[in-house]
């Protein structure tokens, strides 16, 4: 399988998962950009959407960055027909996000997180239960939002802390030295994503 859906995050247009479409598909793959605005409606119409992409496509790899992720997960937690090969989620606060918590409690930072804001103070999909391959990069360079909002406890790339990212039934998580935006122009997250589609593992690439 080739095929692979990407799905960016939050404020931001499909066009940010070009560097990394790029390089998955120097590596053999075919991306197909999914594109929703992350502000403007609930979980579920996002998920919907997906799942209608994904139908229309036929088999694929996901690759969820940040919000994106949820949108993943929901989607293909709500509809089990949808073939999927591997699944990798990057820096996606699946228990939710002390940053998103913190921002929403102004009324600016709602606004900003708009309907979103409830995923990032609570989170929504913790546990994988499908049989397809779940993998999850997390991030540990301090950098973005969620530091200049106020100081974020442990592990975190900026915006979502590492212990944030945990998904009940992943099979591999990689830990890398990688910020919360600069996972998507980073040549080694692209690798361990290519090698997590190809074999359903990051093996010795994680660091």
């Amino acid at each position: 399988m080739r095929e692979v859906i990407l799905a960016h995050g939050l404020w931001v247009p499909g066009a940010v998962m070009r560097p990394l479409a790029a390089r998955l598909e120097h590596a053999g793959f075919r991306c197909h950009s999914f594109a929703y605005a992350g502000r403007a409606r609930p979980l579920e119409a996002h998920a919907e959407r997906l799942a209608r992409f994904a139908r229309a496509l036929g088999p694929a790899h996901f690759v969820g960055h940040s919000l994106g992720g949820l949108v993943v997960l929901e989607a293909l937690r709500a509809d089990a027909a949808i073939e999927v090969g591997r699944v990798v989620l990057l820096g996606t606060p699946v228990i939710g996000s002390l940053s998103g918590r913190r921002l929403a409690r102004h009324a600016p930072g709602r606004w900003m997180l708009g309907e979103s804001a409830a995923l990032w103070r609570e989170g929504r999909a913790a546990r994988w239960s499908r049989p397809e391959a779940l993998g999850v990069i997390a991030g540990t360079t301090p950098f973005g939002l969620g530091r200049v909002i106020g100081r974020l406890t442990g592990q975190n790339d900026g915006v979502v802390c590492v212990e944030e990212t945990a998904v009940d039934g992943m099979a591999e998580r990689a830990v890398m030295r990688v910020s919360h935006s600069a996972m998507l122009v980073s040549a080694r997250v692209a690798e361990n994503v290519s090698r997590f589609l190809t074999h359903g593992r990051f093996s010795a690439l994680k660091r």
